[in-house]
């Protein structure tokens, strides 16, 4: 069965197998690549010239930290003006982003260039072209799951484009954006399964989720308060989301709690596998960047409010609307919220 089931997911647009080995071949290549460290690499700054004062610490109650962010600016500070003073072919946005998440990062095998895509891909082309003026100015660094805080604070990257969730944890080690997109936890499993979604049908079963992420915190929370069984085997981690479809397909794990919007996506490469539950959470995806550039979060926070109503639709209609449906009301970031400043 567990043969049959791999057959199956390597129909369709290229097989996650094939796309597995580019991606396998391609973070090779990139682990290849030099470290971009310099100093003024834009990692740090505390506003930018005209721009109202105050801190981007987060409210000690926390409560809707994707509410916790600075009011948009266009004024350059100290951390945008460091991008823009690089030179030569080190002028460009360094951003952290994936390169196997179907749809939102990743690279086709089926074209020939095999150029990153994707809905994330496309907000990251923007926010270059409204910084450095042109669009391909962009230094694209794979970063897995569990590496995209570190990468922010060591400075590998200006920021973190990659499906990104706003939480309380987060906010007090990084900077977030405005939320650019809407989420939600649920379940993926084969459609054989008589899993039926997040609920007592997980008992005694493997759940892969990617290590660190919001949906490993919530099945740990759970299972510790009964909301789901003790017995639920939550031990499976991985560095990156398109292993726990993997490990689902070699039968190594039962089911994968992700956010829909990367499940559905998952859904899509393997036609045996199904989304088992309904979003179970509300999470927000935000651009991350270092705690104190504060200049470049309220540029990219002036950037977001034009490409919510100019760009945000035509990205999703491209990338998404096969996957999550033609109407993308579920799926749009609210109106902002801005912390308040002295």
């Amino acid at each position: 069965m567990q043969v049959r089931r791999m057959r199956a997911g390597l129909k369709g647009w290229g097989g996650v197998g094939a796309m597995a080995v580019v991606c396998a071949l391609a973070m090779a290549f990139v682990l290849l690549l030099p470290t971009a460290r310099s100093s003024g690499d834009g990692s740090t700054g505390t506003g930018g010239p005209g721009a109202a004062t105050g801190t981007h610490a987060a409210d000690t109650t926390c409560q809707g930290p994707e509410k916790q962010t600075l009011a948009p600016s266009g004024a350059d500070g100290p951390t945008i003006t460091a991008i823009k003073d690089r030179r030569g072919e080190k002028r460009k946005l360094i951003v952290g982003v994936d390169q196997n998440s179907y749809r939102w990062g990743y690279r086709d095998p089926n074209k020939a260039d095999a150029e990153l895509e994707g809905f994330d891909i496309d907000l990251v082309h923007r926010i270059a072209q409204e910084i450095l003026g042109d669009p391909k100015a962009v230094q694209f660094k794979a970063i897995p799951t569990d590496q995209r805080i570190p990468a922010i604070q060591d400075g590998r990257v200006d920021m973190v484009v990659r499906t990104m969730t706003i939480t309380c944890e987060r906010a007090g080690k990084v900077a977030f954006s405005a939320p650019y997109f809407k989420t939600g936890q649920t379940v993926l499993a084969p459609k054989s399964s008589k899993i039926t979604g997040y609920n007592d049908t997980l008992a005694d079963k493997k759940v892969c989720t990617a290590a660190g992420s919001t949906a490993y915190l919530k099945l740990k929370k759970d299972r510790e308060t009964g909301a789901i069984p003790s017995s639920v085997d939550i031990s499976t981690t991985v560095p990156n989301q398109l292993d726990c479809l993997v490990r689902l397909q070699l039968g190594e794990a039962d089911a994968v709690v992700n956010d829909g919007a990367l499940a559905a996506s998952q859904a899509a490469q393997d036609p045996t596998v199904a989304l088992k539950s309904k979003a179970f959470t509300t999470e927000y995806y935000g651009v991350a960047m270092k705690k104190d550039a504060d200049d470049l979060v309220r540029r990219v926070n002036q950037i977001l409010v034009e490409y919510r109503t100019n760009g945000w639709q035509a990205s999703y209609d491209t990338w998404l609307s096969a996957t999550l449906g033609q109407d993308a009301t579920a799926s749009k970031p609210p109106a902002p919220q801005y912390l308040r400043t002295s």
